[in-house]
């Protein structure tokens, strides 16, 4: 296999999985705000500037933000990187340039997701088709997802689609648990006791679509703790940082098993970070979460130069 093709798989994989993060967020953190029980948390700028951070875009302070702008560009604007339609498009770009190493289905779920994106009215998605393009946006990606294990041969090609939809799904859960660590700590105002309960781990849990898994298991509201501990380092919730990275890890051995004991490897890193991980406690994060969260993003950043570096440098 070419190395550029290997990497158009890598990448279709990843936006799929950004795809659905940025959509579930933008759905959940909208709607959830409805409910809140605190009026910061219910605050439409409050809202609305939550959604940027996520995306990686943190406007000032003083600017003025407007609803149908903010949505619009997170959304539909081809002139934004980070939006869903152009994320969606270059996942079918990818596809189509290794359309004969994927299977028939697995395309068309792609192209029609594309084609659904593509042509959705910017008017009505700003005014009133919020849920229903996020929500159908969610589906269309758990659609694919199911062609990916069910249409393709578990080889080489599902293994590197695989290693970028998980080494994704952790950068963007990490990403949203930062950005709701942020929005509990403002919506508290300095209240220790009031940040441990702050709503915003409910709603942190249910743009993770992990919230029934997580109260199934403590069997009690979510905390601050209890929230991290499920979401970092619980390694059999499917959408945890563990999971993802024991995930990648099957992947980058099937890739080339001869590299695992190789200290400059990718899969010696991947093997190392998960290891820290594995043994660490929730309270070992709770002494500086920003910095520890800081410290995921910039690991999960070198574990995807290194992927790249070794398997699709071409």
């Amino acid at each position: 296999m070419l190395a550029r093709v290997a990497d158009n798989l890598f990448w279709m994989g990843r936006y799929i999985e950004r795809t659905e993060h940025i959509a579930r967020y933008l759905n959940v953190n909208y709607f959830s705000s409805l409910d809140a029980p605190d009026p910061r948390s219910q605050s439409k700028d409050f809202v609305l500037r939550s959604m940027m951070s996520m995306a990686g875009i943190n406007p000032q302070e003083e600017t003025k933000l407007k609803q149908q702008e903010v949505l619009y560009q997170l959304g539909l604007d081809p002139e934004t990187p980070i939006s869903i339609i152009n994320a969606v498009r270059n996942a079918r770009e990818n596809a189509l340039s290794a359309r004969d190493l994927i299977s028939t289905e697995l395309y068309e779920a792609i192209n029609k997701f594309y084609h659904y994106v593509n042509d959705y009215p910017p008017k009505t998605f700003m005014k009133t088709g919020l849920f229903d393009f996020t929500t159908h946006n969610t589906e269309m990606t758990a659609i694919i997802r199911a062609k990916m294990r069910g249409t393709l041969f578990h080889d080489s090609i599902y293994a590197i689609i695989m290693m970028g939809v998980n080494l994704e799904r952790a950068i963007q859960i990490t990403r949203i648990i930062q950005t709701k660590f942020l929005d509990a700590e403002l919506s508290t105002h300095d209240d220790p006791e009031g940040f441990r309960t702050s709503y915003e781990w409910t709603t942190l849990l249910k743009c993770a679509e992990s919230y029934d898994m997580m109260r199934r298991l403590y069997k009690k509201q979510p905390t601050s703790l209890s929230t991290l501990e499920f979401l970092i380092l619980n390694p059999n919730c499917p959408r945890s940082v563990m999971n993802s990275l024991n995930q990648v890890y099957r992947h980058v051995c099937h890739l080339d098993p001869s590299r695992i004991k190789n200290k400059a490897s990718a899969a010696f890193m991947v093997g190392k970070t998960r290891a820290a991980y594995q043994f660490m406690k929730v309270e070992e994060i709770e002494s500086d979460t920003g910095g520890f969260i800081e410290g995921i993003l910039s690991e999960l950043s070198d574990i995807g130069f290194h992927l790249e570096k070794e398997f699709f440098s071409y």
